[in-house]
């Protein structure tokens, strides 16, 4: 079950209220609302990697990859030791089938959290 799209400005909500009400539809697993409140919070926060990190992983679970990708690049320009957002790039790589692109993503997560080798397994095997 989907949750009602909202019928009121997105422009005229503060980030909090945006990230709030991004929340409630992410609990309610209506990803696709809450990409679109994400987008909204990263516009008014640009440079927020905790921002950008929700919205890379609420496009991934949308299947909005392009999206996913671009915001994912992102994250990784602003913090390139953020382990999470390489993991991210690195997922959104494979799920389009470019496991060769991934590899060094994922590599880059593996070594800097010592988790998701599994992740990067599955790239390897089929790069």
């Amino acid at each position: 079950m989907t949750t009602p799209t909202p019928t009121f400005d997105l422009d005229a909500l503060d980030t909090q209220a945006l990230l709030d009400r991004a929340h409630l539809h992410q609990d309610a697993g209506d990803h696709r609302t809450a990409v679109r409140f994400l987008a909204q919070a990263a516009t008014h926060e640009p440079r927020d990697t905790a921002i950008l990190t929700e919205l890379a992983l609420a496009q991934f679970h949308t299947a909005a990859l392009t999206a996913a990708e671009a915001t994912a690049r992102q994250l990784i320009t602003l913090a390139p030791t953020d382990a999470y957002g390489h993991l991210l790039l690195g997922r959104t790589l494979a799920r389009q089938s470019r496991h060769r692109e991934a590899l060094p993503h994922l590599r880059l997560a593996v070594a800097m959290s010592g988790q998701w080798a599994d992740h990067l397994t599955e790239s390897e095997t089929r790069a």
